[in-house]
């Protein structure tokens, strides 16, 4: 339907609820509900004996449906004759009690504090569109005037932002309560392609004797939803528009199926507020045969493995499903600081919620099943949290792996879908020295004496990273006790630096990092040691860069970029725009030995930006050799300054793999096969 906004933002566009007032046509008023929609919370606010005021009561059937269930005492108005003359007649044998006046609702005849209930279904949404609100604005006003003590204000509206801000700012002023009603379908309903999607409002303003000094502003689900505060008058308008939302976002999963829509929607704790589950609807691919009793089911994402490929990427989403052969598939992740008890409990919680993402078609009795990995919820325990004045709140946590391994991680709240650092635990007979008690600054909670592992790298990138090394001949016979100086830009949790020291031969490594609270972190919680193998530089990699270059006589085998970008805003995640431009690269190279190799973590979402950043890459270094990641946006690259044919380097490059493996593993056997890695080497 045309009608349907793409975003809840589009909720408050002046310019979309214009096309949709134009477009609502002559059944307009059926949208707003008929009785048995309306009547629960109708009755709650008007009692039989109450002298109601109806306000631009058009040819809704309305009042005739009060009327015949027991209200007596209804005064119709409306500014059309037609359609007075016409209800007049209609109602005139049959309903005799029941009687409609031309009236302008702006400007009554009628006495102060005569009435004890307004009753206006769709006309504040009409008027409110004239003089610029001033018709609304006055129409209010007046029933305010004829409302007496405890009388309230009972309005149907489709709740667009400019018109029901208007409302609910006016009465805030005069001091009345205010309360919205949401109305949305049941649940399991069936619903049809041009049935209506967006949910009826219904706005109940009530008058007090005394202004109340603070505003009671409440929203409501259905007719006898508890009713949830909010402090500001924009927080109450932002629920609604996330309500008038996922109104659409529910019309659209009820009615058709969309395997690329990754619609996906946040349910937030009753009390707090705050973020509890992520669900990502994904449905399988068209045409795919599907056994009957497969058309619907809910998948757990273990605690820990939310940013796994499979479930945090489009393309493993699609991957899950088609595996999973359901016919929908809805993914949910579970939120960081929430408590959950067991996957019962997890399902329980779910149940009363998923009809409402069933496919088109679904009975709505059938049963929905509950799938996870292993059958339980995962394991996460926080262990420290703190602020950085660059980076945001962070946390560092342990989780428990699909593997069954413990992991330690650092993770930006910013952005909770990227893992910034992450190590593997092992068992320790004491618990590392490092696991300081901060209260200031930091929780921590866990007891089991465990420690980092240095010897394996968890992240795919860096074993690629360390494999390039290869490319300089390292462990070979010509090369054996040479030393390999490296300059690394972006910290981490220090695991590739440490790697470096401890299993390159002869390897020095200094690492730039921005962030001083992260080299801090590193340290207590990551195992980071510092020594004259292994030095910190703290400050901007790229005035570091310039720095080294201009003081000239320092040159380096290996220059490492493997810094993230803060801004969310470009295609690019990983490095910062100005670290490939042709400036800084040309800087780099100069700053190689002439055996030198530039190793770049390059994480790019855009085909045109990624284009652009080879193109400059290959503009400064002759032979350029690129790896992607497999099941990642991430892809590394080996850039030499030699002029030398990148083609031929890589079928001499299985010799020198086996001299750098043997190499590593002359200490402790690192868990890295530089073979196997190199494999998948591409020229570019």
């Amino acid at each position: 339907m045309s009608l349907l906004p793409r975003t809840a933002e589009e909720f408050s566009s002046a310019e979309y609820w214009e096309k949709f007032f134009k477009k609502r046509g002559e059944r307009a008023f059926e949208w707003y509900g008929d009785y048995n929609k309306l009547c629960g919370v109708l009755h709650k606010y008007i009692k039989l004996q109450d002298k109601v005021l109806v306000v631009g009561c058009g040819n809704s059937e309305l009042s005739e449906q009060l009327y015949d269930v027991g209200y007596r005492h209804l005064t119709n108005i409306d500014i059309s004759e037609t359609v007075v003359t016409h209800m007049n007649q209609r109602n005139a044998e049959r309903r005799p009690g029941l009687t409609f006046h031309q009236v302008d609702a702006t400007q009554t005849p009628y006495d102060d504090t005569s009435y004890q209930a307004a009753l206006d279904k769709g006309t504040l949404d009409a008027m409110a569109s004239e003089e610029e609100g001033a018709l609304a604005r006055n129409m209010l006003t007046e029933v305010s005037r004829v409302l007496g003590v405890g009388g309230r204000y009972v309005c149907v509206t489709l709740a667009q932002e400019s018109v029901i801000k208007l409302a609910v700012e006016h009465f805030v002023q005069l001091g009345w309560a205010v309360r919205l009603h949401c109305l949305q379908e049941e649940r399991g309903r069936k619903e049809e392609e041009n049935s209506f999607a967006l949910p009826v409002f219904v706005l109940v303003c009530t008058k007090f004797r005394q202004p109340m000094p603070t505003p009671i502003l409440e929203l409501c689900i259905g007719d006898d939803g508890a009713p949830v505060r909010h402090a500001q008058v924009s927080k109450l308008l932002s629920a609604v528009r996330e309500h008038q939302a996922y109104s659409v976002l529910r019309k659209r999963l009820r009615t058709s199926t969309d395997p690329d829509s990754n619609l996906t929607l946040t349910l937030c704790h009753a009390k707090t507020g705050l973020p509890r589950y992520t669900l990502t609807v994904q449905d399988g691919p068209p045409g795919a045969k599907v056994p009957r009793p497969n058309q619907f089911a809910i998948f757990i994402v273990p605690r820990g493995s939310e940013t796994a490929w499979l479930y945090s990427s489009s393309e493993g989403r699609r991957q899950l499903a088609a595996s999973a052969n359901f016919r929908r598939l809805v993914i949910v992740a579970m939120h960081r600081s929430q408590e959950y008890t067991d996957m019962q409990a997890v399902q329980s919680e779910l149940s009363p919620v998923v009809m409402d993402l069933a496919p088109p078609g679904m009975p709505a009795n059938q049963q929905v099943p509950f799938l996870s990995v292993g059958g339980d919820l995962g394991w996460r325990e926080e262990v420290s949290r703190g602020v950085s004045q660059l980076s945001g709140e962070y946390c560092v946590e342990n989780v428990r792996g699909e593997d069954g391994e413990l992991y330690r991680r650092l993770v930006f709240l910013s952005n909770t879908a990227l893992v910034q650092s992450e190590s593997r635990l092992v068992s320790s007979n004491t618990a590392s020295s490092h696991k300081k008690k901060n209260k200031k600054k930091a929780k921590a909670t866990s007891s089991a004496p465990l420690s980092v592992d240095s010897g394996f790298l968890c992240c795919a990138h860096h074993e690629v990273m360390v494999a390039g090394l290869a490319l300089l001949g390292v462990g070979m016979l010509q090369s054996k006790d040479v030393p390999v100086s490296v300059l690394l830009v972006g910290l981490g949790g220090g695991g590739l630096p440490q790697f470096l020291r401890d299993f390159v031969p002869s390897a020095t490594v200094e690492v730039v990092e921005l962030d001083p609270v992260v080299l801090e972190v590193a340290k207590e919680w990551f195992g980071f040691q510092p020594d004259d193998r292994l030095t910190i530089t703290l400050g901007d990699g790229l005035e570091r860069i310039c720095a080294l270059e201009k003081e000239g006589g320092r040159l380096f085998d290996v220059i490492m970029f493997d810094v993230d970008n803060k801004d969310s805003s470009v295609g690019m995640s990983c490095p910062p725009a100005a670290f490939v431009e042709i400036s800084i690269l040309q800087k780099v190279c100069n700053l190689l030995t002439p055996r030198g190799l530039f190793i770049l973590n390059l994480v790019c979402r855009d085909p045109a930006l990624r284009k652009s950043v080879l193109e400059r890459v290959s503009g400064v270094f002759p032979s350029v050799l690129s790896r992607k990641i497999a099941e990642e946006i991430n892809e590394v690259l080996l850039c030499s300054c030699a002029e030398k044919d990148a083609a031929h380097i890589l079928p001499t490059l299985s010799q020198a793999a086996q001299h750098l493996q043997s190499a590593l593993c002359s200490n402790r056997r690192p868990h890295i096969d530089i073979a196997e890695l190199l494999k998948e080497l591409k020229v570019e």
